[in-house]
């Protein structure tokens, strides 16, 4: 399977920890991938909507707070566009989570059939408006398919085989963040490639010596739903990056260093 890397909307600019790389904004990391049987966008980022009418879809405080740059380029669609495909050919869409810079832009896809847990949408529909939650993201009524159990196993992991999707895409729940976070897994045709979400945050979160982010940990600590869940998430998540370097990849949704290593 071909994979695009796409940073679907610019944020906040962030100061590494360490010496050698350059300040860089943050950035909603999503993946696109070419099958036989058509594309699959995993995350969408910011959508057009978004960059429309932030305050309206986003909400004002989280505008605030994450500073978007709400570029209409940096959207998926867009750069769907760009690579020589339309919105229509986006068949299936796959969601970590339904935090609204994960989501923002379903209204773009709206005949994809979009993959989540239940346990979020229950989670998002009952919450929203929130701050991570808003409606106007599937106010068109999306094509949801849920997935209440896993049914599968992923180096260790619980795994979910999505329907309609081939072997090579796989959700891996990763829970701690929000009610039903989960991670998804991408084969490349080389290697695997696990999309984090926001599982962590900064790659030197997955060193032996974690070292959160001084401005991204604030973020997720006071996101995460259950503390112990995500500092377990975390602890298996860096021993499947120690143990299985040479088979997975793992990058999260936000680090902008990650994402130009991975899309250079």
């Amino acid at each position: 399977m071909k994979i695009h890397h796409l940073n679907c909307g610019s944020m906040r600019r962030l100061d590494p920890t360490c010496e050698g790389l350059p300040n860089a904004a943050a950035v909603n990391h999503c993946l696109l991938g070419q099958t036989e049987s058509g594309l699959v966008l995993v995350e969408t980022g910011l959508g057009l909507d978004n960059v429309r009418d932030p305050a309206g879809t986003l909400g004002a405080d989280w505008v605030e707070m994450a500073a978007p740059v709400l570029d209409e380029g940096e959207t998926a669609v867009r750069q769907i566009e760009r690579l020589g495909f339309s919105a229509a050919d986006v068949e299936h869409v796959v969601v970590t989570h339904l935090d609204v810079d994960h989501c923002g832009g379903l209204p773009d896809f709206p005949h994809a059939t979009v993959h989540v847990l239940g346990a979020e949408l229950r989670a998002a529909t009952s919450e929203a408006p929130s701050f991570r939650y808003r409606p106007a993201h599937w106010a068109h009524g999306p094509q949801w398919r849920t997935y209440e159990s896993t049914n599968d196993q992923w180096f260790g992991f619980d795994a979910i085989q999505p329907v309609g999707l081939p072997d090579e895409i796989k959700l891996v729940p990763l829970g701690g963040h929000t009610d039903g976070h989960t991670g998804i897994a991408v084969h490349d045709g080389s290697r695997w490639l696990l999309h984090c979400g926001d599982a962590y945050y900064y790659h030197r979160e997955l060193d032996s010596e974690p070292e959160p982010h001084p401005v991204l940990d604030i973020v997720q600590t006071r996101s995460e739903v259950d503390h112990g869940k995500r500092v377990t998430t975390q602890d298996r998540l860096r021993t499947l990056a120690r143990d299985h370097s040479a088979e997975v990849t793992l990058f999260s949704a936000h680090d902008p260093w990650e994402f130009g290593r991975l899309a250079s």
